[in-house]
C-alpha cells in the first residue's frame, strides 16, 4: 500500500513538493481526515493512529482546531463541528456551476423523476457536489461531499474521457479496480475501450456495475474554454427502466439540462 505523505508523520523528503510543503498544514488536514461516518468521535489516541501521527503531535493540532471552532470534546473524545463545513462550502460556492445547476437539476428531476446529481473528479474518486434525489436506488447514503470511485460510475467514466491518455494510465494504474457486482469491468485495457466510447458518443453509461439494480447515465459539464469540469447524472432502477430504455427516455433530457448548465457557466465567465 502506498503512504500517503499527508497521513503519515515520518514521510520523507522524497515524499514532500519541496521547500513549499507545510507540513504542519499537512498533518491538520490529517487529522480532520481522521473523522468519518466510521469515526465520527476520537480519543486523541484513536486520532493519533488513525493521522499517523505521535500523541502529542495530534493533541497539538486538536487543540488548535478546537481554539478555532473546527472541533470539540465531551470528556476524553473529540469530534469535527459544524464550522468544518465551511471549508466544503468555500470550494463549492467557489465553482461557477454551483448555483446554476441545481434548479436545473431540479426541473429534470421533476420531468425524468428519477435522482439527479452532479460531482467533480478527485484523484481516483468522484466527489458529488449537488444532489437532487427522489427513490433511494442506491444503498450507500449519498450527500454532497460522498466519493465513489470513478471507474465503475458513469460521471467517473464522464470525467475520465476528459483526460489525456498518460493521466487516464496514472489515475486507472492507481485505483483500486475491486469488482462491486458481477458486471464491473476491471480490466484495464476494456476500462480505456468503454471510456473511449465515451469520448466518442458524449455521453456515458453504467449498467450495475458500482450496485446491482443501479443504471447511471452522465452527460458532461463544460465551461467557457469547452473543457469538461463536471459530469451531470441521472439514476434509475434497472426493475423500472432497463439501459436501452433509459437511453431512449433519458438521454435527450439529461443531455439539454447539461448544456443548459455549460451555457449559464460559459455567460458567467
Amino acid at each position: 500500500m502506498k503512504k500517503d505523505p499527508l497521513n503519515s508523520s515520518d514521510a520523507d523528503e522524497t515524499s514532500r513538493p519541496g521547500d513549499s510543503y507545510v507540513q504542519s498544514f499537512a498533518r491538520g488536514l490529517a487529522v480532520i481526515r481522521s473523522f468519518d461516518a466510521g469515526r465520527p468521535a476520537q480519543t486523541l489516541t484513536e486520532v493519533a493512529a488513525a493521522s499517523g501521527l505521535t500523541r502529542a503531535g495530534a493533541r497539538r493540532i486538536l487543540l488548535t482546531l478546537q481554539a478555532l471552532g473546527y472541533v470539540e470534546a465531551d470528556g476524553r473524545l473529540f469530534q469535527l463541528t459544524p464550522k468544518i463545513l465551511d471549508l466544503g462550502f468555500a470550494y463549492l460556492t467557489s465553482m461557477p456551476f454551483w448555483n446554476l445547476a441545481e434548479p436545473v437539476m431540479e426541473e429534470l428531476v421533476e420531468q425524468v423523476h428519477e435522482s439527479c446529481s452532479a460531482a467533480v473528479l478527485n484523484g481516483t474518486d468522484i466527489v458529488y457536489v449537488l444532489r437532487v434525489p427522489t427513490h433511494k436506488i442506491i444503498t450507500q447514503n449519498l450527500s454532497i461531499g460522498s466519493r465513489l470511485p470513478a471507474f465503475c460510475t458513469s460521471m467517473g467514466r464522464m470525467l475520465l474521457a476528459a483526460l489525456d491518455d498518460d493521466k487516464l494510465d496514472a489515475v486507472l494504474g492507481a485505483s483500486d479496480l475491486t469488482a462491486r457486482t458481477p458486471r464491473t469491468v476491471i480490466d484495464k485495457a476494456a476500462l480505456k475501450e468503454a471510456i473511449d466510447v465515451v469520448r466518442s458518443q458524449g455521453w456515458a453509461i453504467v449498467d450495475q456495475e458500482l450496485e446491482e439494480g443501479l443504471i447511471s447515465m452522465s452527460a458532461p459539464i463544460r465551461d467557457r474554454q469547452g473543457r469538461i469540469i463536471a459530469a451531470l447524472n441521472l439514476s434509475g432502477n434497472a426493475q423500472r427502466k432497463s439501459a436501452r430504455q433509459m437511453v431512449k427516455a433519458y438521454l435527450e433530457p439529461l443531455q439539454a439540462a447539461a448544456v443548459r448548465v455549460s451555457e449559464m457557466v460559459a455567460r458567467r465567465g
